[in-house]
């Protein structure tokens, strides 16, 4: 839940960006040491997970975890190079954020563009479907054929979003271009695939398919997985901000729209501060590494945060109700049934 007194308004929105402008700014040694501390580990983890598979699989299951948690901290240094604010240099974010993108089975330049649309449109009920989580109003689903039901369900379910869901859509659905961007981001997809081809053909010559496979599969289903999750509950949370297009502000949509996700501190490091969502997109520029002093230095920043417990609350939700402004889960249909049959 994200509660902000005295709101500003679309019109005020130039005191807030006077506030994250301050910190939009890399600091070089910071940002190497971000890097080094997160593939160094990782790639040891990888071998670490190789070696033990030939002592015992539970505990490269185990190894799976920490290791998981710095894909994690890879992909949150490629989400930062896809917002220009992990160096100062282009060139070097994009450089990173190619070699990032690989680990993470990502193309850099789709994701980026399609990312920076989902900035540019969240909370947005009229821009939908590019770089989010797929919601659809009550009155929509209300209104769908009965097979876009079935799938949406489907989709909406927790067992399907944060476990099936994430694997096909980094595995699979990120090998095809989308129909969104131009020639480069195309090709960045291409570039991408072959390289992944060949670092897992590499792989499986040196290690063997069986060995890849068991290391690979339970880091990429836990890693894919825990990002889906915190990608959820950064924008799936009651009460949160949907608008139509023409009464839609940016300033609500980050403070509103975007939760502060507040995690005990090993795993807010894990994350790479995504949880203090609010502020990344009130100024995506903010390195993830100065989220936390621009939220500590600045009241006009704090909101209510959402702890773990509550965040669970967030797997009930399932639709937005435009009448009330809240997000409501499946039971909320039988009472628009009731009120459309009594009427």
């Amino acid at each position: 839940m994200n509660i902000v007194s005295d709101l500003p308004s679309q019109s005020d929105k130039s005191r807030w960006h006077e506030i994250v402008a301050r910190y939009a700014r890399s600091d070089l040694k910071r940002s190497l040491w971000e890097m080094f501390n997160t593939l160094i580990p990782y790639f040891a983890l990888w071998y670490l997970m190789i070696y033990s598979v030939h002592i015992s699989y539970w505990l490269t299951l185990l190894l799976s975890i920490p290791t998981a948690g710095f894909m994690v901290r890879t992909f949150i240094i490629f989400h930062d190079c896809g917002h220009g604010s992990f160096f100062k240099s282009q060139k070097a974010n994009d450089a990173l954020g190619i070699f990032t993108g690989i680990l993470n089975f990502t193309p850099y330049y789709e994701w980026r563009h399609t990312h920076a649309i989902h900035h540019a449109s969240a909370s947005d009920l009229d821009r939908r479907g590019v770089g989010d989580v797929k919601t659809m109003t009550v009155k929509e689903y209300l209104a769908a054929p009965w097979y876009k039901k079935v799938s949406y369900r489907i989709f909406r379910s927790p067992f399907i979003m944060f476990t099936i869901g994430p694997m096909l859509v980094f595995a699979f659905a990120q090998r095809i271009p989308g129909s969104l961007g131009g020639k480069r981001e195309r090709l960045s997809v291409w570039w991408t695939d072959l390289a992944l081809a060949v670092e897992i053909t590499l792989l499986i010559l040196l290690v063997g398919w069986k060995t890849w496979l068991m290391v690979q599969l339970p880091v990429f289903m836990l890693g894919t997985s825990i990002g889906v999750w915190l990608f959820y509950v950064q924008h799936n949370f009651d009460p949160t901000y949907w608008e139509r297009h023409k009464k839609w502000e940016f300033v609500r949509a980050g403070f509103e729209g975007s939760s502060y996700y507040k995690l005990p501190a090993v795993l807010q490091w894990f994350t790479g501060n995504i949880g203090f969502h609010h502020i990344h997109h009130l100024s995506p520029k903010i390195p993830n590494y100065k989220l936390p002093k621009a939220y500590n230095e600045n009241p006009a920043l704090h909101v209510r945060p959402m702890t773990i417990l509550a965040s669970l609350s967030s797997l009930r939700m399932r639709l937005y109700d435009e009448d009330r402004g809240i997000m409501v889960g499946w039971e909320v249909l039988k009472k628009y049934q009731r009120n459309t049959v009594s009427a």
